[in-house]
Order: structure tokens, then C-alpha cells, then sequence
């Protein structure tokens, strides 16, 4: 089997596991205070990863550190917009097609924030996705519910994280405020993703400390609560990150950019399965646009992937 084949069936791996996290997520939040889940789960994931890599952290110069914490910080504020949409959702199913906006959002603020060109099917795919977003909300007029809302902001933070942690991950040049053309270096992918899963559980802690009640969670702790936050941190967490991190790394060109758009699709069939969800024809509908819309906006990486496959097998 070839790395792209590998790093395909990697990051399907990488769906499922994003899309079991949301069962355990729910569970949790449904034994105690979300933010206070979200502080637990993302600093022991964070701090596993940590351990992990040590030797890379401890490499870090101050910016590269302070740019780390600068993406986290963002991560941190989404993350909690989600886990409250997840407490006061209605539809986990729904709740992930919302979330996945995300994907959608990110070119429009990479071109206003940074001046980065976009193809055709950005601005194609974004009017299919408020359709399917209207479906969702207009019923007997525009009434979103809470946890619509919540899911919709998360998605609009992540896309200002995805874009970060992107110019993160990656060497480039900037220009300091004396006008001097200077070189950000890189954060490797594993010690950033560790600083920023810490930082969101520190985020999400300071949250939880102002906001929610700590006693009932700590005095009489039901049973499952720990092997929910557990399951959450380690497989749902960090175990999906450093899979991705792995798949991402065997092959520059795969299929991953379409792959990873199956996380709402299992959530949903998940959620029926685990918690007996269902939706509306209309509410199906909505999210089978928001779908095509994800389709559309990485149809440039989908057909580039396909004419590959399709030279290689010619020439194989």
C-alpha cells in the first residue's frame, strides 16, 4: 500500500475518531459543567502531547512560544463557543454540518485579514451554505435556537484558528513595524499542537472558574464521568491529532482535503445510532446543502487528487 493510500485510510481513521469524541463530549457535558469538561479534557490531552514532545518544546525560541500561545488562545474562545452549543443543542448532527461552516469561513478571512487570493469555488460554495444555514434556522420565521447560535460563532472563531495555526505551521517572511523584512520560522506541527491544546485548557479553566459551580462535579463525581473525560481527552483528542499529524506527513498529496469533510456525516449517523437523534426533511435538507457546499469548496483539491489517481493507474 503506497503512503497516499496510507494516509488516506489515516485520516478516515481521523473522522471516525472526531466524530466518536462528540458521543463522548455529550456525555460528559450531561454530568458537568461544560467549560469545567473542556478545562479537564484539553489539559490532560494537552499535557500528554507535551510529554511527547519535550525535546521539540524545549527548542522553541520566545516568538515561536508566544505565536504557540497566540493560536491557542483563539482555539480556546472556539472551543467554548462549541461546548456550549453542544450543552444547549437540540441536534448533534445538526450541531456538526454548523460547525463544519468553519471550513467555509476560513478563505473569506484569510483574504480580509490577509490579502490571500481565493479560487472560484470559495465564493461558489458560500451561498449554498447560508441556503442550507437558512434551513436550518427559519422555521416559522427566524428563530435560531441557543445552541445554533453557539455553533455558528464557534465556527466563525475556528476559522480565524484554522488560519493562524496554518501561518503557524508554516516558514514565512513579515514585516515588523520599523518596515524590516523579517523570517517566522515554522512550529513543528507536534509541540504546536501541544501548546495549543494546553492553552485552551487553561483558557477554559479561568471560564469555568468565573462562571460555573465546581462542587457537585467534585463532591459525588458519577462513575462513567471519568471514563468519559478520559476517552474524550486521550482517544477523542489527543490520539486524533497525532493521527492526523501522522497521515499529513506521508503524503503531500492525498485526498485528506475532502476526506476530513465526512466528520459531520458520522456524527450525525452516530448521534442516531447513540442517542436516537433525528431530523426533519427540512433540517436534512440544510445540511445536505452545507455538504455540497464543502464538496464545492475543495472541489479544486478533489479533482486535482482525482486526474493523479486516474495518470498514475494510466501509467501504472
Amino acid at each position: 500500500m503506497s503512503d497516499a493510500h496510507k494516509s488516506d485510510l489515516l485520516l478516515v481513521t481521523v473522522t471516525l475518531l472526531a466524530a466518536i469524541s462528540w458521543m463522548f463530549s455529550k456525555e460528559a457535558v450531561l454530568l458537568m459543567p461544560p467549560l469545567l469538561f473542556m478545562a479537564v479534557r484539553f489539559l490532560i490531552a494537552g499535557g500528554f502531547l507535551a510529554i511527547i514532545a519535550w525535546r521539540p518544546l524545549s527548542r522553541l525560541s520566545r516568538d515561536q512560544l508566544k505565536r504557540g500561545v497566540g493560536v491557542g488562545l483563539v482555539f480556546g474562545v472556539a472551543m467554548s463557543f462549541w461546548v456550549m452549543g453542544l450543552f444547549h443543542g437540540t441536534s448533534m448532527g445538526e450541531g456538526a454540518f454548523l460547525t463544519s461552516l468553519g471550513v467555509l469561513i476560513v478563505p473569506v478571512i484569510a483574504r480580509l485579514a490577509f490579502k490571500e487570493i481565493q479560487p472560484a469555488s470559495t465564493w461558489l460554495a458560500i451561498p449554498v451554505a447560508v441556503a442550507g444555514l437558512a434551513l436550518l434556522s427559519l422555521r416559522h420565521g427566524f428563530q435560531p435556537e441557543p445552541g445554533q447560535i453557539f455553533f455558528v460563532a464557534a465556527a466563525t472563531i475556528f476559522a480565524l484558528y484554522f488560519t493562524l495555526n496554518t501561518r503557524a505551521a508554516n516558514q514565512r517572511t513579515a514585516v515588523d513595524r520599523q518596515g524590516k523584512t523579517i523570517e517566522k520560522h515554522r512550529i513543528p506541527a507536534l509541540p504546536l499542537t501541544a501548546i495549543a491544546l494546553v492553552t485552551v485548557g487553561l483558557v477554559t479553566l479561568v471560564e469555568s472558574l468565573v462562571l460555573e459551580p465546581w462542587q457537585p462535579t467534585f463532591s459525588s463525581p458519577p462513575p462513567l464521568l471519568i471514563w468519559w473525560v478520559l476517552a474524550s481527552a486521550i482517544v477523542g483528542t489527543a490520539g486524533r491529532f497525532l493521527v492526523q499529524t501522522y497521515a499529513q506527513s506521508l503524503a503531500t498529496h492525498s485526498h485528506g482535503a475532502v476526506i476530513l469533510v465526512l466528520e459531520p456525516v458520522w456524527v450525525s449517523l452516530f448521534a442516531a445510532g447513540w442517542f436516537g437523534e433525528t431530523m426533519t426533511p427540512v433540517q436534512l435538507a440544510g445540511c445536505g446543502l452545507i455538504f455540497t457546499a464543502l464538496i464545492v469548496n475543495r472541489w479544486g483539491a478533489l479533482s486535482k487528487a482525482l486526474r493523479a489517481s486516474f495518470r498514475k493507474r494510466q501509467t501504472g
